[in-house]
């Protein structure tokens, strides 16, 4: 795995990765990042996520009960984020994803969590319940990416992201 080479890294040498990033701020002003496609201004109001543009963090650390292929033997470096878009009543994340727990935090200290995360030798970063903050951990991967993240991207959704969501995605996140 030496020879690897995250997605991203790519994009962001092209200038493509932050064009992304401006272009998934501008949806949340007639929000269609989930199959829900709720068009609220996210900027005015929370959406049906009950998020507004800020992303909820509830946890972050690293995470032995994912699979064996995304955990490894140091663990996945896993940020969960509250306020899933799919409020699934047996949700098995559900006192994360549908209680609000956590603070609003800003890409930069999200990015800070990656680096660190990296640092204590994760195999990757793992957004769970990604979809709705997905122009915030955007934005956090790109300041990550300039100050020198090097992992693979797990993007651990619960599949109800929009295809407008997934091709803003499309060459960023590897898994």
């Amino acid at each position: 795995m030496s020879d690897f080479e995250p997605a991203y890294l790519a994009l962001l040498r092209s200038g493509e990765l932050k064009r992304r990033v401006q272009a998934a701020y501008e949806r949340m002003h007639a929000c269609d990042m989930c199959g829900r496609e709720c068009a609220v201004d996210r900027y005015e109001q929370p959406g049906t996520c009950r998020t507004g543009t800020q992303a909820v963090v509830a946890s972050s650390g690293p995470h032995l009960g994912e699979e064996d292929p995304l955990r490894g033997y140091r663990g996945s470096g896993t940020v969960f984020f509250a306020w899933c878009n799919l409020n699934c009543q047996y949700c098995q994340n559900h006192d994360i994803s549908q209680s609000g727990r956590g603070a609003e935090t800003d890409p930069e200290d999200i990015a800070a969590t990656m680096l660190a995360l990296q640092a204590r030798g994760c195999h990757n970063i793992n957004f769970v319940s990604p979809t709705h903050v997905a122009a915030p951990i955007l934005a956090a991967v790109l300041v990550a990416a300039q100050a020198g993240l090097r992992l693979p991207l797990v993007w651990n959704t619960g599949g109800y992201d929009s295809l407008e969501l997934l091709r803003l995605l499309d060459g960023v996140v590897d898994i």
